[in-house]
C-alpha cells in the first residue's frame, strides 16, 4: 500500500523534473533543495501542479552554515528555507535554496508566487543579510534602521558592535562603541564531604 508521503514524494519529483536538486525523506517529512537558478520556478510549479497545490507559505527562514557539522560543512554558507502547505491535500513540504555566492547572499523574491513572503524575507534580509532579487521594499524590520551588521550571521561578535544610549544632554538617543568588558564565566562548584549520605 502506497502512504501518503510516498504519493507527495512522487509527485514532488513530477512536478519539479529537473529543478529537483536533493529530496530526503526523514521523520516523516520530506524535504527537497532546488538550485537558486530555478528557485522562483520551482516554488510556481509546488504552487500550481494540480497534483500538490501548496496554496500557502506558512514560513521562510534564513540559515547561515558557516559552522554547520562541527565546522565540516564545506557548501554553501547561506540558504533560505521555506515551509509550505497545502490545505487541499493536507500535506507539509520543506524547500531549500542555497545562495550562490557567500559574499553577496542572493536569491529570487517570492513575493509574486505568495505576498505572505514579504515580511518573512525583511526578516532573512535583517538577520542575515541575504538579498532577495524583486523585493520591493527590502529593508530592516526587527532591527534598528542605524544597526550595523546582521546579528543572527555566527561571524557576528554577541556583544554586537555599537551600543544605543538615551544622551540626556543631547536629548536624543545615540550610539557608541560597545564598552562591556568581556570576562569568563566559570561555575563555581562546591563540594560538601558527606553530601547525600545519612
Amino acid at each position: 500500500m502506497t502512504t501518503k508521503l510516498e504519493i507527495l514524494e512522487a509527485a514532488v519529483r513530477n512536478a519539479l523534473g529537473d529543478d529537483l536538486q536533493s529530496l530526503n525523506v526523514a521523520l516523516g517529512e520530506i524535504t527537497v533543495v532546488v538550485k537558486a537558478d530555478n528557485y522562483l520556478s520551482a516554488m510556481r510549479a509546488l504552487r500550481d501542479h494540480a497534483d500538490l497545490g501548496f496554496e500557502e507559505l506558512i514560513d521562510l527562514c534564513g540559515v547561515d552554515y558557516s559552522s554547520y557539522g562541527d565546522g565540516v560543512w564545506e557548501g554553501p554558507r547561506f540558504a533560505v528555507v521555506s515551509h509550505l502547505l497545502s490545505i487541499a491535500h493536507n500535506w507539509r513540504l520543506r524547500v531549500r535554496v542555497f545562495a550562490p555566492d557567500d559574499e553577496l547572499p542572493i536569491v529570487a523574491s517570492l513575493i509574486d508566487v505568495w505576498s505572505s513572503a514579504e515580511w518573512y524575507e525583511r526578516e532573512a534580509f535583517d538577520f542575515f543579510g541575504i538579498l532577495f532579487d524583486g523585493h520591493n521594499d527590502l529593508r530592516r524590520i526587527l532591527t534598528d534602521y542605524g544597526f550595523i551588521g546582521h546579528p543572527f550571521r555566527k561571524d557576528f561578535p554577541v556583544t554586537g558592535y555599537v551600543e544605543m544610549r538615551y544622551d540626556s544632554e543631547q536629548k536624543r538617543v545615540i550610539y557608541q562603541p560597545v564598552t562591556i568588558e568581556p570576562r569568563e564565566n566559570v561555575a563555581r562548584v562546591i563540594r560538601e564531604e558527606h553530601y547525600g549520605v545519612k
